[in-house]
């Protein structure tokens, strides 16, 4: 007896797939027909297949990525199956979780903007950067201005000159009024400028090269750009808010669901950059605009800080160190007394009212 099967208008209706979405999941490899006519091309499915296409579905109205629900799929035991759902949608809540806080900040943030009398800010800010505890030199670069905070953490045979070339193509701008409507184009000009530098001093590869992440005051606004994975936070009425994105491997990987939050920890190679300003290449950096308001406490970093120290400690400390100089100390020192294995740079900024 042969085996039962449907035509794919039958089986999509069966199961709640689109023909569309089973001709895409033969292509994918995630779920293949039982037959296809020779003749004609047309899919066949068997009875049995239910049961696999519905599991699809449902995995699918979870929001799950292809990619993960092939590994599901490739299980042969439902209990494991069951664990890396269950995993994955711990992961879904607590990134649910997170976003709620965004939303509750932004909605904060916007509407503490539109009633915001107009007192004149500046910055408080210092500026620190260390070697650590195991590497020979250090290749980052740290500055801190009236109007430019950047920290650039370098790579490579030439990663110290590349990282100080590229925020010494950008202090220009510490000393020119920034245009409040134009200045995310004025900073796109200036990181190319950085590109160009880093290019001259690297060795023309994509070997040699740094991060990049600054911020630009305009007098009530700070304009971020940001390549690589050093990191921008802000920490605002006791919350600390990471306002930047890691241009890594790992993180694209946790952003696709192919990775855990717990096995990012352990990945072998976390620091893999998928974004940087190198010798071979420019990349193309995130740029966007913050509202400030007095109060506000902003920090740059390399990753030799926040890979070593939580950042529910940094939290701590920024919130209960009130000047930025003892900020960055404290945080340098954190760091270092989690054994300090790569350069640790840091930047903190105080948004205030400028004295009368």
């Amino acid at each position: 007896m042969g085996i039962r099967t449907l035509t794919i208008g039958a089986f999509a209706r069966a199961c709640r797939l689109s023909p569309k979405a089973l001709r895409l999941y033969d292509e994918l490899d995630l779920l293949r027909p039982a037959r296809v006519d020779p003749a004609t091309g047309y899919r066949h499915y068997a009875v049995e297949q239910l049961e696999q296409a519905r599991l699809v579905a449902w995995l699918r109205r979870l929001g799950m990525p292809l990619a993960r629900i092939r590994e599901i799929r490739a299980l042969d035991d439902p209990a494991a199956a069951a664990r890396e759902i269950r995993a994955y949608w711990a992961r879904v809540e607590a990134e649910t979780a997170a976003r709620r806080d965004l939303a509750a900040f932004l909605v904060d943030h916007l509407s503490d903007t539109a009633r915001r009398d107009t007192a004149m800010l500046e910055l408080r800010y210092c500026a620190r950067s260390d070697r650590g505890l195991v590497r020979p030199a250090n290749q980052d670069t740290a500055y801190a201005g009236a109007r430019l905070l950047a920290v650039a953490d370098g790579f490579g045979t030439d990663g110290g000159p590349a990282s100080s070339a590229a925020v010494e193509a950008l202090k220009f701008l510490d000393t020119e009024e920034a245009p409040a409507g134009g200045v995310l184009n004025l900073l796109e000009d200036a990181v190319r400028g950085a590109s160009d530098a880093v290019r001259d001093v690297s060795d023309g590869t994509d070997e040699t090269g740094t991060t990049l992440t600054a911020l630009l005051w305009t007098g009530s606004r700070l304009a971020l750009v940001h390549i690589g994975d050093s990191r921008a936070y802000l920490l605002r009425d006791g919350g600390l808010f990471r306002i930047t994105h890691d241009h890594t491997v790992v993180q694209s990987l946790l952003d696709e669901g192919r990775l855990t939050p717990e096995e990012a920890l352990s990945h072998p190679r976390p620091a893999l950059l998928l974004k940087a300003l190198s010798g071979g290449s420019h990349g193309t950096p995130d740029l966007r605009l913050h509202d400030a308001r007095p109060g506000d406490r902003y920090l740059l970093c390399s990753d030799g800080l926040s890979t070593v120290v939580p950042d529910d400690d940094i939290r701590a400390l920024l919130g209960t160190t009130p000047a930025p100089d003892a900020a960055v100390h404290a945080l340098v020192s954190a760091a270092n007394g989690a054994g300090g294995p790569d350069n640790v740079s840091c930047v903190v900024a105080d948004v205030v009212e400028a004295a009368a």
